[in-house]
């Protein structure tokens, strides 16, 4: 009788706990969880199982496909994914690159460069597509940026379109006689918006550096920056006037952009030469359209559709490249809002400090 009791208890005993099938060791049947036949204590069950990222199936982790980022069931993956063969990141399919004799290993948008050497590579200096515009006008910024010393190269020119224009054609590239050995960096026209929030310049200044090129060490190269001459004013008369006083500015204050703009006074005289200082904006303005230094000057005035800012070495940091871009637009902003008799009058430190309560000073001025 007694031996039927402790056969009853031992009964009951093990109908309230199980045996883990991973671990072995014995825990109460409210921990327990089965999946696929094999009951699991609630440690192991979360070291050997996952949930599909797509598709929310949970799988066993043996059974599973991760980069540490993104997890997926064998079903997902097979039909849906791929790894990149280079850094091993799981992208959809429709978002990776093959190159064309090799359908079999793709690559993320960060690799597929270093991979992919077909292209138009480096185009001649006298190259000049039809422009494609980005952003909200009116006012829209043209980019050329000089690299040297890592070769005029097919290869790496096609590397870094292809980082740069995987979504639009934002640049292209070209010969530049004044360079050893490099290449030259062109936008399309973008707003200064556009530049800072959608075209990748982070992502080509880090490629060229990998590359091996410089810029502001290299003493050959500059930042140029073109504006469209119809942002700066409705019709041909008042295009002039803005044309005029940017001028004004930059012979006025000449020394303190000779320091923004990180070149040397012989750089400045070979590749961005100043027209003259004198007393009135137009009186700047007739003295250029009368000079014959051509379009190697600190504004040159020699294209139909734009006016191209020469004065800036080149770099390859990112913030240098903005903080150009946006002086140029300040420098523009004041030229179409400010009249003769303030610029005139204005310091450096009001274009920088100053350029809202100078546009309420114009409008009470007129």
């Amino acid at each position: 009788m007694f031996r039927a009791i402790f056969s009853f208890q031992e009964d009951i005993r093990m109908a309230e706990t199980f045996i883990c099938s991973e671990c072995r060791r014995e825990y109460p049947i409210e921990n327990c969880t089965t999946f696929e036949d094999r009951n699991y204590c609630p440690d192991c069950f979360r070291e050997l199982t996952c949930v599909c990222d797509r598709c929310g199936q949970r799988v066993l982790v043996e059974d599973s496909e991760s980069d540490g980022h993104i997890t997926l069931c064998e079903h997902c993956y097979n039909h849906h994914y791929d790894t990149c063969a280079d850094c091993g990141r799981i992208l959809e399919r429709d978002r990776l690159h093959y190159l064309d004799d090799d359908e079999c290993e793709g690559y993320c948008d960060n690799c597929y460069p270093r991979h992919h050497q077909e292209g138009p590579g480096v185009e001649s200096y006298y190259y000049k597509p039809e422009p494609v515009f980005y952003g909200s006008g009116p006012r829209f910024l043209g980019v050329e940026l000089e690299i040297d010393g890592a070769g005029e190269s097919n290869d790496n020119a096609n590397c870094l379109m292809q980082l740069t224009n995987r979504d639009c054609d934002h640049i292209y590239i070209k010969h530049d006689g004044s360079l050893n050995d490099g290449l030259e960096i062109v936008t399309h026209p973008m707003s200064l918006h556009y530049h800072q929030t959608e075209m990748p310049w982070q992502a080509i200044v880090d490629l060229a550096l990998s590359m091996g090129y410089t810029s502001h060490k290299a003493h050959t190269c500059g930042l140029h920056v073109h504006v469209n001459r119809s942002s700066l004013g409705e019709n041909y008369r008042q295009q002039e006037d803005s044309i005029a006083r940017i001028l004004f500015f930059v012979e006025n204050h000449w020394n303190e952009l000779l320091k923004f703009s990180r070149r040397t006074p012989r750089q400045m005289e070979n590749w961005a030469a100043r027209y003259g200082r004198k007393d009135e904006p137009k009186e700047v303005l007739d003295s250029a359209k009368n000079s014959r230094k051509g379009r190697y000057t600190c504004v040159n005035l020699t294209n139909s559709d734009t006016i191209e800012f020469r004065m800036f070495r080149g770099t390859l940091k990112y913030n240098t490249i903005i903080a150009t871009l946006q002086f140029v637009e300040r420098v523009c902003d004041v030229a179409v809002a400010v009249p003769d008799a303030l610029i005139k009058g204005m310091t450096w430190t009001d274009l920088f400090q100053g350029f809202r309560m100078i546009r309420c000073l114009s409008w009470s001025n007129t």
